[in-house]
């Protein structure tokens, strides 16, 4: 999503590290190209105009012009000045009961498969949340709020499908919420294609109705200033108590993230960065600011990855790596995680200066279709070639370039690279060099993925790519 932004900062604060005295003069034009960074990226201007100015006082101050490494510090102050400006501090959900979020927004945004993400979270962390589908407009969205609710496993109330007054549904639902289980509520409303007043007259008597503890916009990141637009005209209306950015894995430039705070007032709660219910996360604005400066997010990504992994099975897995018995079973398991994980360049987006790698890598490094096609050449091996791949010679290896219907080359090439990589783990010694340096890296969860080596903290295994 920032990746030009970040692009654009890089060039600027490289240039300012590499002057030795930095002055006023310096300074102000590295602003300058900022500010312009900023407007590209779609920040609203006054922001940007007063995001700049902010900077401008402290990379100024006295402490900074006689700094040793003063680049440094500026890009500190950045940093800082880009975190409060997304928010600070997070802020989590208000579920006291009765615990009532009511999620609204355009259509398009993407509030009924934000519904399920949210849900999906939320029970994650403990809670028992229950959907209602409010959105009686929209052809088909009582029914694709259906199907979300059971991919995420979430009980969700569903109006008659003639039934044209919110109140009522609303009404309906609350009662039928008594019978549930439930210990939350999070109602999918109505959309258009933009803001207008019968919109927000049904939105403000439904929360008049309701008075949910959140009023949450969901908001399509990629829209940049409509979506601050957007965001100003709901806060006028309903009063919002927090934003959901949606589509944050996109190519967008992102500066809606950058303005909707600032504009609003209003605290960015969660972010969607893909399709899958799972891919959706708090917003931490530290370490959205580390992520726009290509400093890295380190922390989500661990956490990213800890969601997915089973326990006892990365225990298993870590056991056959250490013995040197890993095996195409093994491999298969890491390709369903690999997965699971989502876009892998998202993944390793989240490392301190990955951007700067990702130009020199082959243009399909990262294609989900390489990870389909090893998947597929796995599959069609036999039950005893996955346990034993040193039988695998001539014949087989033409019969399983037919069955997954990849060429003789790919599954050679994956032969060996599959067969070298077990060397190394029979190889003590180089397991061992191997783990020092993954333990370097912070326990092993990020160089486990680079590498495929050892298992990560906690007994996770490492991905082989």
């Amino acid at each position: 999503m920032f990746s030009s932004l970040a692009e654009n900062l890089d060039k600027t604060f490289r240039n300012l590290r590499g002057v030795g005295k930095i002055s006023e003069k310096n300074i102000t034009s590295a602003l300058r190209e900022i500010r312009l960074a900023l407007l590209e990226a779609d920040v609203e201007y006054k922001v940007a105009q007063t995001f700049v100015e902010n900077v401008k006082k402290k990379a100024l101050g006295e402490e900074v012009l006689k700094s040793i490494k003063p680049g440094e510090q500026i890009v500190k102050i950045f940093h800082d000045e880009l975190t409060a400006l997304l928010g600070g501090d997070r802020a989590p959900l208000d579920l006291n009961p009765p615990a009532r979020i009511v999620l609204c927004g355009l259509n398009g945004a993407g509030k009924t498969t934000t519904a399920g993400k949210l849900a999906l979270r939320l029970k994650k962390d403990g809670r028992r949340p229950l959907l209602v589908a409010a959105d009686l407009y929209r052809p088909a969205a009582i029914d694709q709020l259906a199907k979300v609710a059971e991919q995420a496993g979430v009980p969700c109330f569903t109006p008659d499908p003639d039934e044209k007054n919110v109140l009522k549904a609303a009404k309906a639902a609350l009662k039928w919420a008594e019978r549930q289980a439930g210990s939350l509520l999070i109602f999918d409303t109505a959309g258009r294609q933009e803001v207008d007043d019968s919109l927000l007259e049904e939105l403000r008597g439904l929360c008049r109705f309701l008075q949910p503890r959140e009023n949450l916009l969901v908001a399509d990141a990629a829209t940049g200033q409509q979506a601050v637009k957007v965001a100003k005209a709901f806060d006028a209306s309903v009063d919002l108590s927090g934003i959901i950015l949606t589509k944050l894995d996109g190519d967008a430039r992102g500066g809606a993230a950058l303005s909707m705070r600032a504009v609003t007032g209003k605290p960015i709660k969660y972010i969607g960065e893909g399709e899958k219910l799972d891919q959706f996360a708090e917003f931490h604005p530290e370490r959205m600011a580390g992520r726009i400066l290509d400093m890295g997010d380190t922390v989500s990504m661990v956490e990213q990855v800890a969601e997915q992994i089973d326990e006892e099975k990365a225990a298993q897995a870590a056991k056959r790596l250490e013995s040197g018995r890993f095996d195409f079973n093994d491999f298969l398991e890491q390709m369903k995680l690999l997965q699971n994980l989502g876009p892998l360049d998202g993944l390793l987006g989240m490392l301190p200066g990955f951007n700067k790698i990702k130009k020199q890598l082959p243009s399909n490094a990262f294609d989900p279709r390489r990870v389909k096609h090893m998947e597929a050449i796995v599959l069609s091996m036999t039950p005893l070639e996955r346990r034993r791949p040193e039988i695998i010679k001539g014949t087989r290896r033409k019969r399983i370039a037919g069955g997954s219907g990849r060429s003789l080359v790919e599954v050679n090439q994956l032969l060996k690279q599959f067969g070298m990589m077990r060397k190394m783990m029979k190889s003590k010694g180089k397991m061992r060099r191997m783990m020092n340096q993954l333990g370097a890296m912070g326990g092993g969860g990020v160089g486990d993925m680079l590498g495929g080596g050892g298992p990560r903290r906690g007994g996770g295994p490492g991905l082989p790519l």
